[in-house]
């Protein structure tokens, strides 16, 4: 048995995280997953900005707030940063901060590759949000239909942006699902077995396989879009053999799985969160684990029921239709598992985590109630691209995604600081951005009822949307103003939120058995565990459980489970900071973004790719040891 004091120590020196300018180079998974989460807020801020100028502009019939041409790139990328820069970033930086934490590991398996994924997601939204300070931001939608975004419609460079910078941006979301998936199934605590991770942690296995499945048909695409406009292929070119509908086709079945990238995460937040504030195991966790799954497996069977105004047989579209009613099932499944632990506990505590997951339950209950309508065939033909849908993915995204992020950044943050956040202004924050919410998007239900139709950037008068449009501006008013509140919140809790403890909640899962903020490398020993809440269940029994497993001092490892069981069967090696995962993000930016300016750069970034790779991977001390 190694010395404890000296164990620490050892511990402390091989896991340091770089600190000042050397910083660049960390690749500890909690410094890239709080990188994520602060750039996606980021973007999402930035985001919500352009959707409060959409929003006035459409307050008052014939407004001259801004151009067409400005709304459209408004909306475009509104749309744009919130499906690609803000909602499967941040989920996944959550995950990335979060998911070792609940595996009892000391990092994720491939360091250098998640620091990879970072600057590749960071570069990618500096040059699309660039494009919109340069006047030249995509403008087609966040969907970019074409023939509108082909060479004939959209002969600018704004279809060029989005064409390239959403092909390499997706790189980031790829390389962050098979380090999760990877991660998951090897580097568990010892006795965890499937049957005993944390309900997130399954949620973000599900959301790994799903985006693995749905962004390589997106990256296509793309890529066949961009070849159209740059090189004159026609793949989408109805006059040279080409089909629009292909573009729809091969978008949209990565566009429906998305929403449930985004929210099955969420889920899982919820899932967690529920239980730690009902004091009791969240009811039917193997129903809720399945569901998950299935939810995973059915959404890959939506993408038609946002064609059903197009040319497609009633036979196809029926079978479509009964799919996005189907889903709703294990949905609602987990609605109530939700209910049923909140239901069956005597010693709810109504904090402020608590209040956003549970009115995310709310909102998304309200989506969920409106898909099925809109998986209608004759339903759907009547409020097609009105802002009755426009609601609908609100309801489901802002709801079900939005709330309960907002939820864990509340309850997760005593963890990643060390601070308290304020419950007086997390409640203000929380009833604000409810209250207003619904005022704003409910409305949109009426207003697509009767008739308004959505990218549009005025109407005329006499119509009878200029009220409801008021409306909607005030509640998107309260809205903003309750997130406000939520920013101003954690800005002061960094400085002057009192100390958290270790487990201020009184949580279950593992990451609340280390220090807050945990130390470089997360555990003293990797835990060892015997239930799905080892922190509970070890307290019941009267213990403090075993002190674990040590590692060793000498460079970075952790330790190596079996898929199934958490049988400890390795000692796997982690790298340590460097700066080639850096310099390999810009040279594939290169490849990408200098294809804008003129092909020449194509060959010039491989090869810069080329010798960052040799440089990531030159044998150095940790190598040469045969690690």
């Amino acid at each position: 048995m190694i010395n404890d004091s000296n164990y620490e120590k050892r511990l402390r020196e091989v896991w340091k995280i770089p600190q000042g300018l050397a910083s660049i180079t960390a690749v500890n998974h909690r410094v890239i997953g709080v990188r994520y989460i602060v750039t996606a807020f980021i973007f999402f801020i930035l985001a919500g900005v352009l959707a409060l100028m959409m929003v006035l502009q459409l307050s008052g019939d014939n407004n001259n707030l801004m151009s067409h041409e400005t709304y459209n790139q408004f909306f475009t990328m509104h749309g744009t940063t919130m499906m690609f820069l803000f909602a499967v970033p941040v989920v996944e930086g959550i995950a990335i901060y979060l998911v070792p934490l609940m595996l009892g590991s000391r990092d994720l398996v491939f360091p250098r590759l998640n620091s990879f994924g970072y600057f590749v997601f960071l570069t990618g939204g500096i040059v699309v949000w660039g494009s919109l300070f340069l006047g030249s931001a995509p403008d087609a939608g966040w969907f970019n239909y074409v023939p509108l975004a082909g060479p004939e419609y959209s002969p600018g460079i704004n279809i060029d942006i989005y064409t390239t910078a959403i092909s390499f941006m997706e790189i980031a979301a790829l390389v962050a699902a098979v380090e999760l998936i990877i991660t998951i199934f090897r580097v568990r605590a010892p006795g965890m077995s499937l049957s005993r991770m944390p309900l997130f942690v399954w949620a973000v296995l599900v959301m790994s396989f799903m985006i693995i499945f749905a962004f390589p048909p997106l990256v296509l695409t793309s890529i066949f879009l961009a070849a159209d406009r740059m090189i004159g292929t026609h793949f989408f070119n109805v006059a040279m053999g080409g089909n629009p509908l292909l573009w729809q086709h091969l978008f949209w079945w990565f566009g429906h799985p998305e929403v449930y990238i985004i929210a099955v995460p969420a889920f899982g937040m919820v899932s967690t969160i529920i239980p730690t504030f009902s004091r009791r195991p969240i009811v039917g966790y193997l129903i809720v684990a399945i569901s998950m799954v299935m939810i995973g497996v059915i959404s890959f069977g939506l993408w038609v029921h946002h064609m059903f105004s197009s040319e497609a047989s009633i036979l196809g579209m029926s079978l479509f239709a009964a799919a996005s009613m189907a889903i709703a099932l294990p949905s609602g499944a987990q609605v109530f598992a939700w209910i049923g632990t909140i239901w069956d506990s005597k010693r709810v505590e109504w904090r402020t985590p608590m209040l956003w997951v549970t009115g995310s339950i709310v909102l998304f209950t309200i989506g969920g109630l409106t898909g099925p309508m809109l998986a209608a065939i004759p339903w759907n033909w009547q409020v097609h691209d009105t802002h009755f849908v426009t609601a609908h993915f609100h309801y489901v995204l802002v709801g079900g995604a939005v709330f309960p992020i907002i939820g864990g950044l509340y309850y997760w943050f005593p963890k990643v600081t060390g601070r308290m956040m304020s419950e007086r202004l997390g409640k203000w924050s929380f009833w604000l951005a409810f209250t207003g919410f619904n005022i704003a998007f409910f409305t949109l239900h009426y207003t697509g009822l009767m008739g308004m139709p959505r990218r549009v950037h005025t109407y005329l008068a006499d119509q009878g949307f200029d009220l409801p449009m008021q409306i909607m501006l005030v509640g998107a008013l309260i809205f903003a103003a309750g997130l406000a509140i939520t920013l101003w919140n954690v800005i002061a809790s960094l400085r002057h939120g009192p100390p958290a403890g270790d487990n201020p909640w009184n949580a279950p899962t593992l990451e609340w058995s280390t220090t807050s903020p945990p130390p470089a490398y997360n555990f003293l020993y990797i835990p060892m565990v015997h239930s799905a809440n080892p922190l509970w269940d070890d307290k019941k029994r009267g213990e403090e459980g075993p002190l674990g497993y040590q590692t060793g001092t000498d460079y970075r490892e952790t330790l190596g489970t079996t898929a199934l069981d958490g049988i400890p069967e390795q000692r796997l090696a982690v790298a340590r900071p460097s700066i080639w995962p850096l310099v390999l993000a810009l040279s594939v930016a290169t490849v990408f973004m200098g294809s804008l300016i003129d092909l020449i750069f194509v060959p010039i970034g491989a090869v810069l790719s080329f010798i960052a790779l040799v440089g990531w991977n030159w044998p150095g001390k940790q190598r040469r040891r045969g690690l």
